[in-house]
């Protein structure tokens, strides 16, 4: 769903909305530094191949999907990582890796990291490596009717090297 397409949809809906551009970026973490967003609040989607059939997930852009724990929670037999070519041209008109979180509107179910659904605002992706949307959560649910489950952790991040304890001189 374009970008145009999505604001029609949420004005469709009574949603209040926010649309922010940013330098073209291709990841999560990219986004969030690029917009100035916290990694807590800014959702991205993996899409998911479970018992053979795609679903989407939705987590926050600070955490990876724990396939383990997906199973676990969704009560599949077999999960794994979608490969591009089996959903690219699932969502014309937008560009791969930008997809909005609105598998709902094309057939897809929905599954939120419930860290994710305990923020005031979710900002996605609207379609495009150029741009995000901002919205409440809660316009969020009502739309997509996600189903929330803990089935992500937090992504590791860098150290410094340890130098040990001896002063260098």
């Amino acid at each position: 769903m374009p970008t145009q397409q999505l604001k029609e949809f949420l004005e469709d809906y009574g949603v209040s909305y926010e649309c922010i551009k940013h330098a073209t970026v291709y990841t999560a973490q990219e986004i969030a530094a690029a917009t100035h967003i916290p990694g807590r609040e800014l959702a991205k989607t993996v899409m998911i191949k479970a018992d053979g059939r795609l679903i989407m997930t939705v987590l926050p852009a600070s955490q990876r999907v724990d396939l383990l724990l997906l199973k676990e929670a969704i009560g599949a037999r077999t999960v794994e990582l979608a490969r591009e070519q089996e959903f690219k041209d699932m969502f014309p008109g937008c560009t791969v890796g930008a997809m909005p979180p609105f598998g709902n509107l094309y057939g897809i179910e929905v599954y939120v990291e419930e860290a994710l659904a305990s923020e005031e605002r979710i900002t996605f992706n609207a379609g495009s490596h150029t741009e995000v949307m901002r919205i409440a959560y809660k316009d969020f649910a009502r739309l997509v009717k996600p189903k929330v489950a803990r089935f992500a952790r937090s992504i590791p991040t860098a150290r410094p090297p340890c130098w040990g304890s001896e002063a260098r001189t």
